[in-house]
């Protein structure tokens, strides 16, 4: 039992290191592009972001991509 708390808690790590990867910028800026398009009348209409984006998730996962991009001088990174 003590043998394999370490091995658990060794697996735990591996595993959580197996998201960060490449980041293909130009996929990820269209799907934002996308979201963004997408959202925007339904914004403009009074309707939150909760009931726009598929989740709070996908909309701080494309502001992040959006601000590291910009800051990485991406090609098509929009400055804001």
């Amino acid at each position: 039992m003590k043998a394999a708390c370490p091995a658990i808690a060794m697996l735990a790590l591996i595993a959580s290191s197996a998201h960060a990867g490449i980041i293909d910028w130009q996929a990820e800026l269209a799907r934002c592009r996308a979201l963004r398009e997408n959202a925007e009348p339904l914004l403009r209409a009074g309707e939150g972001i909760s009931a726009v984006a598929r989740s709070g998730a996908t909309a701080r996962r494309c502001a992040w991509i959006e601000h590291r991009a910009a800051r990485k001088k991406k090609t098509g990174a929009d400055v804001r």
